[in-house]
């Protein structure tokens, strides 16, 4: 709320009438300060004699043909000149929101998608330095929070998110396999009947992760229900359970590199699978994108599937 105090300051057009105070300081003279502005010197003076009554107090006297600031008259000139540092300091702030010299981008993405997010994020930063650039990881339902609360630029999604009022676009894809160790039953073999797959025990993230929610999706749409062995925090916890023989896994395929095959993780050669599927950005609709995030989404859209598979392949 405005304090009562300063209510005389924003009744009255007081930043028009401080410039031309402070011309007419600097100058010492009321007609140069009009030339200067462009004014009139009947309207000049009109507009010293409102400042000095919005303050109630007399600003300059005049000796002679010169005219002298009073007290109040240097006291308020010595205001001036912070009011408009400060003034000019905001300027200088939100030229940031107004080109790429300055501003921040704070990017939320799945934790599925931190495979390759902070590469993404490092090459637009190389290409503009001056922008504050942070990544968040969260499962899905922090981020479909964040998302529902405007706490980010830009919100990059393992699977479409289903919100009402958001924007969303496709970026990459993102199919889902079965993973295995290579000593599974299961490894070498062909066209494996998903109602096979449902016979073994199934390793999980935790509630409210989107891995957890296309994995249980696809069960209820063979009309089936995983056993689930163990619930795990992370993509590493889950790939440590796998090569411990603890159970078998559905993930992205580029969780684990573009080559699991070379490890000892296989990709069970399930029907069905992989299972097409994509990473999204999504940001609330209505939402004015600032010149930084409009810049990373343009980048990406050009340049993500280069920097995706550069990092994939130095896993």
């Amino acid at each position: 709320m405005t304090s009562t105090g300063i209510q005389r300051y924003l009744r009255h057009g007081t930043l028009p009438q401080l410039r031309l105070f402070e011309a007419s300081a600097r100058l010492g003279s009321f007609t140069r300060a009009a030339q200067e502005l462009h004014l009139s010197q009947p309207a000049a003076s009109v507009q010293i004699k409102k400042l000095s009554q919005t303050l109630g107090v007399p600003l300059f006297e005049q000796v002679g043909k010169r005219i002298f600031l009073t007290e109040a008259g240097q006291r308020l000139y010595a205001s001036c000149q912070e009011i408009f540092r400060v003034l000019q300091a905001l300027d200088d702030s939100l030229s940031g929101l107004r080109t790429l010299d300055a501003g921040r981008l704070r990017l939320a993405v799945s934790t599925t998608g931190m495979c390759f997010a902070p590469r993404l994020l490092g090459a637009f930063v190389a290409q503009h330095p001056q922008v504050e650039a942070t990544v968040q990881a969260h499962n899905r339902s922090t981020l479909v929070e964040r998302l529902a609360h405007n706490d980010d630029d830009l919100y990059l999604f393992a699977d479409r998110p289903d919100m009402d009022d958001v924007v969303v676009q496709e970026l990459l894809p993102n199919p889902l396999v079965v993973l295995a160790r290579d000593d599974h039953p299961l490894v070498g073999e062909k066209d494996i009947p998903f109602e096979r797959l449902a016979q073994e025990p199934f390793l999980v993230r935790e509630e409210g992760s989107g891995t957890r929610r296309l994995m249980m999706r696809l069960f209820r749409e063979h009309g089936l229900a995983p056993k689930l062995r163990m619930e795990l925090g992370t993509n590493e916890a889950l790939k440590e359970g796998i090569l411990a023989g603890l159970g078998i896994t559905i993930m992205s395929r580029y969780t684990f590199g573009l080559d699991p095959e070379s490890s000892r993780y296989r990709c069970l050669d399930v029907q069905g699978f992989p299972v097409d599927n994509h990473w999204y950005f999504a940001w609330p609709a209505g939402k004015l994108l600032s010149p930084a995030a409009r810049a990373f989404l343009e980048m990406a859209r050009l340049q993500a599937k280069d920097l995706v598979l550069e990092t994939l392949e130095t896993r």
